[in-house]
């Protein structure tokens, strides 16, 4: 993961929501890595064919949120959203 963190700053062609998409899924995957899981025990778990999880993990396909949390509950976590202000809010 921090080969990525490195080098994500210097890509321009994907959108920052689609960045986010890609931070959670590479923090997903190396949880994966670390709880010792392969791709087909995880998929197993989640019901999902390990072709269709090796796609996720490649980004073949981009996972929709609800497959975020497939993936990640497979590993006891739940992916979660957060609001954020754009600018700060006027003092009144």
């Amino acid at each position: 993961m921090g080969d990525w963190e490195k080098s994500k700053n210097s890509i321009t062609s994907i959108s920052k929501e689609e960045l986010s998409v890609i931070d959670t899924l590479a923090a997903l995957h190396v949880q994966r890595i670390k709880s010792g899981l392969t791709q087909r025990e995880l998929a197993e778990r989640i019901g999902m064919s390990q072709s269709q999880l090796a796609k996720i993990e490649r980004l073949d396909s981009v996972p929709s949120l609800e497959t975020l949390n497939r993936y990640a509950s497979g590993l006891g976590m739940r992916v979660t959203l957060n609001l954020t202000p754009l600018k700060p809010a006027l003092e009144g």
